[in-house]
């Protein structure tokens, strides 16, 4: 799989990471989606570093889509607490 597989994962990681923790993200959609395309790398990086895990050449393997939506869940939920208060709540 390359690198355009491994966007289009992230972006698809990073809506399920969002669909699981909903709420407001500081960043809105743009943030979101990069933080999930970044999930995407950083989840297979550490399932194929520590989990002994190698990453599949096929895009459509069950434990490649876990580890992509698992780092994008990670990423989401330290980015919220980095910089959730940082966005403006007066209307």
């Amino acid at each position: 799989m390359g690198i355009l597989g491994w966007i289009v994962l992230g972006l698809l990681a990073g809506a399920v990471a969002k669909i699981l923790l909903p709420g407001r993200d500081p960043g809105g959609l743009i943030g979101t989606t990069l933080i999930g395309i970044a999930g995407a790398f950083v989840g297979g990086w550490i399932s194929a570093r520590w989990l002994d895990h190698p990453i599949n050449k096929d895009f459509y393997d069950g434990p490649t889509w876990l580890a992509a939506i698992g780092g994008a869940f990670v990423l989401l939920v330290i980015y919220r607490l980095l910089f959730g208060n940082s966005r403006s709540t007066t209307r």
